[in-house]
């Protein structure tokens, strides 16, 4: 079984910003050929918005990604082909930190007319397994790495950065989650 840590970055605005709003313009993914890795691949791509397609300076401040880009990139539609591609046919769960991310693949994919992959329903909400597991509220992906003892690496809000960060409290996590899913 494979494990597919996905983070997604999405147009954002300092006030205005809901998910039927907001759009996909950064996949970030590591995969895990077991609950204990190591990574051994990954996936990144910018993606270009169509419906809002200037970026806020909230969401440049925020995510460190500029307009070009966004602007050189492939519409979702394109980018996220290429995402299920690299995914290939094994079989996989779909990990995240929080459930917005499986939430916004849902929008973007109602937005351009794509069925939502069943494969993604197999989804771990890896935010509330550690919340679980450490017995506290749950906490921002920063906040858990500190928890853990795991330095926080690359830029936070990017997409390929905080995946790789994700991963790393994964191979702490899915281990616990596995022995006592049954």
């Amino acid at each position: 079984m494979n494990y597919v840590i996905v983070d997604l970055e999405a147009t954002c605005w300092e006030k205005g910003t809901r998910p039927q709003r907001m759009e996909i313009i950064e996949i970030g993914a590591v995969l895990l050929k077991s609950v204990a890795g190591p990574a051994v691949d990954e996936f990144a791509a910018f993606v270009r918005p169509v419906a809002e397609r200037q970026l806020s300076e909230f969401c440049i401040q925020l995510t460190t990604i500029r307009q070009k880009d966004v602007e050189q990139a492939e519409p979702f539609s394109g980018v996220f082909w290429d995402f299920l591609d690299w995914i290939g046919q094994e079989s996989f769960h779909l990990c995240s930190w929080g459930a917005y991310d499986l939430g916004q693949f849902r929008v973007d994919c109602d937005r351009h007319n794509i069925p939502f992959p069943e494969s993604f329903e197999n989804h771990i909400n890896l935010k509330k397994v550690f919340a679980q597991q450490n017995k506290t509220k749950p906490m921002g992906m920063a906040r858990a790495l500190a928890h853990a003892g795991i330095p926080l690496e690359g830029t936070h809000h990017r997409g390929i950065d905080d995946a790789r960060n994700i991963a790393k409290l994964a191979q702490i996590i899915l281990p616990v989650w596995e022995e006592y899913r049954e």
